[in-house]
């Protein structure tokens, strides 16, 4: 056996434990949230609670009022430089188009 040959086995074991090891902590962590939720849901039952679900509540008008304010100068309605209108340009000449030369 060459060392190449060697080192290529060693590197494809390490590998596959460590993609083993990385699922394995999914489950666990999965595990962990079943047995959490398991055990909200017998303490609602056993003190005759509804059993509710796990939900995340974002609201995404909370995030807009709290950047607003934060804007600055390129807030709607404002003076800075994105609200203003441009100047009118009257001192442009117009060119006069001619033939390429070839």
């Amino acid at each position: 056996m060459h060392m190449s040959t060697v080192v290529a086995w060693v590197l494809k074991a390490v590998l596959l434990v460590a993609g083993l090891v990385f699922a394995l902590s999914l489950l666990v962590a999965l595990l962990v949230l079943a047995l959490a939720w398991a055990l909200r849901a017998l303490w609602a039952r056993l003190t005759g609670r509804p059993v509710t679900p796990w939900v995340m509540r974002v609201d995404p008008r909370t995030a807009w009022s709290r950047m607003r304010p934060q804007a600055g100068p390129f807030a709607e309605g404002s003076t800075g430089s994105v609200g203003r209108r441009r100047p009118e340009l009257t001192d442009v000449t117009d060119v006069e188009p001619r033939a390429p030369r070839s």
